[in-house]
């Protein structure tokens, strides 16, 4: 079965070879000394910061397995291939929230890289299925668990 392509923007894609560069290069090696440090500590069998050790090895090599999976399915969105004025991946768009007469800003990312603190939303999620493909004007409406929202685009910013 083929894997779904993961859409990152170029920013996302940096940042996961950035923190698998980490992992393999820094982490690796210092939870290898501890393992080591642990060893030499004598029996491991009771031996609590040996444990630890592993568990974090185990931690890190599944997480470096994981962005390995992530970046062997990117697809990057290249914003010279996009309408600049329409919404997309790697947008930073600001809407009007009708109901609740208040502006709001998302930026549009992939599913990876979805952060609702930082106001990153992925394009699978409800709200952003429903903005991509349109421009400023458009009124949107949004249907989620606490029922339908309706938004105007105000703004559309292609983020580096």
């Amino acid at each position: 079965m083929e894997e779904k392509k993961n859409l990152m923007t170029y920013a996302g894609l940096q940042k996961l070879e950035d923190e698998l560069h980490d992992l393999k290069v820094v982490r690796r090696k210092a939870v290898a000394e501890k393992i080591k440090e642990a060893r030499e500590q004598g029996d491991i069998s009771e031996n609590a910061e040996y444990d630890a050790a592993m568990d974090e090895q185990r931690d890190i090599e599944a997480r470096i397995e994981e962005i390995g999976k992530l970046l062997k399915n990117a697809e990057v969105v290249v914003d010279d291939e996009i309408d600049s004025g329409k919404i997309n991946v790697g947008c930073t768009v600001k809407v009007y929230d009708e109901e609740y007469e208040e502006e709001m800003e998302f930026h549009i990312v992939g599913s990876s890289e979805a952060n609702s603190l930082q106001g990153k939303i992925s394009n699978e999620s409800p709200v952003g299925k429903a903005l991509i493909g349109h421009s400023v004007g458009d009124m949107i409406s949004v249907e989620t668990q606490a029922g339908v929202i309706e938004y105007k685009v105000l703004s559309i910013k292609r983020t580096a």
